[in-house]
């Protein structure tokens, strides 16, 4: 783009087109990383998962109580 003086005004076509071509150049970059995003997610999703279980399975051994019953 070329620098404006300040007699010239800021259409509103300009406007459209500037931020038309900044969102394409934005939609090619993320559909480029798309893959890489989605499987990062689901990594990510995965591991918190499995910590919240194995947490939640430690408590349970912790705070289970173990009663024995003997008859005489």
């Amino acid at each position: 783009m070329s620098a404006r003086t300040n007699d010239e005004v800021t259409s509103k076509d300009d406007l459209r087109r500037t931020l038309e071509s900044f969102q394409e150049g934005l939609r090619g970059q993320i559909d480029d990383r798309r893959q890489t995003i989605v499987t990062v997610g689901v990594v990510v999703v995965s591991v918190v998962v499995v910590c919240a279980y194995l947490l939640g399975r430690r408590g349970g051994r912790r705070r289970s109580t173990l009663v024995e019953i003997r008859r005489v």
